[in-house]
């Protein structure tokens, strides 16, 4: 079992179709934590509880609603960015997560992140950080 970082492949036939809508005020777009057994890649297709980081102790069951920020381009790049997250009160270990569109149907995934190793956070604030929107940067890039 392993996470890799990658934009699902499903993800990027699923934009042809119009079925996100990253705009702010779009769909609802969410971030789920998983342990090191999940399986996460280019060929997550949805949403799953396998492996997800246990209900509790600053985890809800599907993680937490990111805030889209609309989209721009950089150069002549397409970048989507999200505000931070972070949970509260937090006591989990976590190795990745998915990212995934709460609004359509089946909940869609978009890509899966490889946090490159296990990550501990004991009764305090776990934040994810987003790297700048920029074409060399953006977690989500269409070149």
């Amino acid at each position: 079992m392993a996470i890799t970082s990658a934009v699902c492949n499903s993800f990027k036939t699923e934009v042809l179709r119009a079925i996100h809508n990253f705009t702010n005020g779009g769909n609802t777009f969410r971030l789920a934590l998983y342990t090191s057994s999940a399986t996460l890649n280019k060929s997550t297709t949805a949403y799953t509880t396998a492996n997800e980081v246990a209900n509790g102790n600053g985890y809800t069951t599907k993680g937490a609603a990111l805030t889209n920020v609309t989209p721009a381009l950089s150069g002549d790049t397409a970048c989507c960015d999200f505000e931070n997250i972070s949970f509260t009160s937090a006591s989990f270990t976590t190795r990745g997560c998915l990212i995934f569109n709460d609004t359509a149907t089946s909940d869609p995934s978009v890509c899966a992140i490889d946090f490159g190793g296990d990550k501990t956070v004991s009764s305090g604030t776990f934040t994810i950080q987003f790297p700048a929107p920029d074409a060399s940067n953006a977690i989500l890039r269409i070149a």
